[in-house]
């Protein structure tokens, strides 16, 4: 149809129902708007348009109905006010306008299609529904193959279109020359090319000699068929080591002159062998201590190509891992020191060192925060969410915890930005329990911006950010957010939309519970008596001789409370520490050391763990590593844990 004639589009005719066929595939969507003129099919408008990756990632029906809605919306000035019937391969969305659909999508894109006037959607099967399926797809090379199967738009279709227009008033039009031409019983003809001559060169294809052109053919192809096998071995294999040269290696060594001349001079038992021109290393079996085997002694000069035919080559190594690849030589060649040698050269690989998992803890050992001299002096913010929106139209949780009591502070917001936080901060924490020393948040948006550097310098406190990619930095406040949105949650409707209405009473009840870390509850530590509860019974009467007794009384309630509060922190600390740091390595990156970053976005399963752009260490503050790209000078700070250094052999 996009090839015959005519070739041209025509115009819309008035009082006609004008017929929009659809369809989607994998990559993209397509549609043909189409108009019946006297039994003839006229084209008014093709579309063709790729989707998203995120469009890609919709069912089937979603991708469907999206065809059908972009089509729409990219024809509204020939299709708005025109009576409109959709044909479709997807039979699910013939209902799309009689009734509700049980997907959310497919219903929100049924709502925008509202205002077209669709009389009825029409299912076709999908041999018939070749020039839309043709036009949502994208051929990459222009001589391909177009079509699998001998697609036909037989009467079948014309019979389905003509049932729903029988109904439709139609004007006698005078139908172009080109037009009458064509076969009235057909709905449309679409010019196919043929596939191509695909010529297997059997036994059967093989000249007899007596056709010099063809044996000249065949000889090309041979010579192409020769050259196709050569780079699909050379993909699989390549010989980095040639071991019909060890002879003569060994032979030029003057250390192996030396030990054969030990062997053939001395009568006492040796570890080597001189069989065959070669010289061979005894050793014990690996399954069998009694049992005893001879390897080839390698030299010096052939170690790499060795280890490069083990490790890099797909077919004998693959870049497996250093117990295999000794394992392997092991059993066939002996070197000076060959288990080091091995874990040298993986290491230094550096698509190893890109793809590789660690199958250890990670490293670095655990260093903490000192507790602070008194409450509020360090405190941590982060927001929570989002979470499902409430009637009062919350999302976010804003969480101020303090490092020293534990005492938390949250607070329901509809969103997060940053005059968000900077207000949240203003008028429920300074203006209640004073200004901090420090505030320690992680680096988004909402917390590192103008308005917070502004808020800082006329307040007056340290505002310290965490390492990206490392929430361990923020861990109280990042704590906090795992207990509370599963507390919320036991408590929340039916309908999961009323979890700030128990928010408050979640942190009094938390603030009121005694920490483990302190041996205190929050409540405690920042008043100095626990808190009164529902199931407590009514306190007894105190009398103090004095007026400021009572203030003489809480100050040293409260100083026997802190500095009990900050050895339990400190022991408790130390506690973890050690379960931490156990069975892990410390490793440090020296100054000025290649290395290379964890990768984070858009990771996939092929993806390489660390990004293959080297960088410098530029700064030191263990475990914070601030590096520089080589290239454009760009600095960031990364923890040890998301490092690896690059080791070249």
């Amino acid at each position: 149809m996009l090839t015959t004639e005519p070739l041209f589009l025509h115009f819309p005719v008035d009082d006609l129902p004008v017929v929009l066929t659809t369809d989607a595939s994998d990559i993209g969507i397509g549609g043909v708007l189409q108009q019946e003129v006297n039994g003839q099919l006229r084209n008014l408008y093709y579309h063709s348009q790729v989707i998203t990756s995120c469009q890609r990632k919709y069912s089937t029906m979603e991708k469907e109905a999206l065809a059908i809605y972009k089509c729409l919306d990219r024809m509204r000035s020939f299709v708005l006010g025109r009576n409109i019937i959709i044909i479709t391969d997807h039979c699910p969305l013939c209902y799309i306008m009689q009734k509700s659909i049980k997907n959310n999508r497919v219903n929100r894109i049924t709502h925008l299609i509202q205002e077209y006037n669709i009389d009825k959607v029409v299912h076709i099967r999908y041999q018939y529904d070749c020039l839309p399926d043709y036009l949502s797809r994208y051929s990459k090379e222009p001589f391909d193959d177009i079509f699998d199967i001998e697609y036909g738009l037989a009467s079948k279709s014309h019979s389905i279109l003509s049932s729903a227009t029988s109904n439709t008033d139609t004007k006698n039009l005078t139908s172009d020359s080109s037009v009458s031409s064509t076969n009235p019983n057909v709905l449309a003809i679409m010019t196919v090319r043929p596939r191509k001559n695909r010529v297997d060169y059997t036994e059967e294809h093989i000249s007899d000699g007596n056709d010099v052109n063809s044996h000249h053919d065949y000889i090309g192809v041979s010579d192409s068929r020769h050259k196709r096998k050569t780079k699909l071995t050379s993909k699989l294999s390549q010989n980095f080591f040639d071991i019909t040269k060890l002879q003569i290696e060994q032979d030029r060594d003057p250390k192996i002159h030396k030990i054969i001349k030990n062997i053939s001079t001395t009568s006492r038992q040796h570890s080597f062998i001189f069989d065959d021109n070669i010289l061979y290393k005894l050793l014990s079996c690996q399954n069998s201590s009694n049992r005893i085997i001879k390897v080839i002694y390698l030299l010096s000069s052939m170690i790499n190509p060795l280890l490069r035919a083990c490790h890099d080559d797909p077919l004998t190594g693959a870049h497996f891992s250093t117990d295999r690849m000794y394992y392997k030589i092991r059993s066939h060649f002996w070197l000076p020191r060959m288990k080091a040698t091995i874990q040298r050269y993986v290491k230094s690989c550096s698509l190893c060192t890109q793809f590789s998992i660690d199958r250890v803890k990670r490293y670095s050992h655990l260093r903490f925060i000192p507790p602070p001299v008194g409450p509020f002096a360090l405190i941590s913010i982060d927001f929570c969410g989002p979470l499902p929106r409430t009637p009062r139209e919350n999302q976010y949780v804003l969480i101020i915890a303090d490092y020293f009591t534990r005492h938390i502070t949250a607070i329901s917001f509809p969103n997060c930005t940053a005059e968000t936080a900077a207000r949240a901060l203003f008028d429920d924490f300074f203006c209640k329990f004073g200004i901090p020393s420090v505030i320690l948040s992680d680096r988004r948006t909402h917390f590192q911006n103008k308005l917070m550097e502004n808020l800082q310098n006329l307040i007056g406190y340290n505002h310290i950010y965490s390492t990206s990619y490392h929430p361990q930095t923020n861990g109280i406040a990042e704590r906090f957010n795992a207990t509370f949105v599963t507390q919320i949650s036991k408590l929340q409707n039916a309908q999961h939309n009323n979890w700030d209405e128990h928010l408050q009473a979640v942190g009094f009840a938390y603030n009121t519970g005694v920490h483990k870390s302190t041996k205190f509850s929050p409540y405690e530590l920042l008043y100095g008596r626990p808190a009164r509860l529902p199931i407590h019974i009514p306190p007894r009467e105190f009398t103090f001789l004095k007026p400021n007794d009572y203030f003489e009384q809480l100050k040293k309630t409260l100083r026997i409370f802190h500095q009990t509060s900050r050895e339990n922190i400190l022991l408790q600390q130390q506690a973890n520490q050690a379960y931490y740091n156990k069975n892990r390595l410390d490793s440090q990156v020296k100054l000025e050391d290649k290395v290379l970053t964890r990768v984070y976005v858009s990771k996939g399963k092929l993806d390489p763990k660390f990004s293959p752009i080297s960088k410098i260490v530029v700064e030191i503050h263990h475990p914070m590593y601030v590096v520089e790209d080589e290239y454009t000078h760009i600095r960031s700070q990364v923890h040890i844990s998301d490092l690896r250094p690059i080791i070249f052999t």
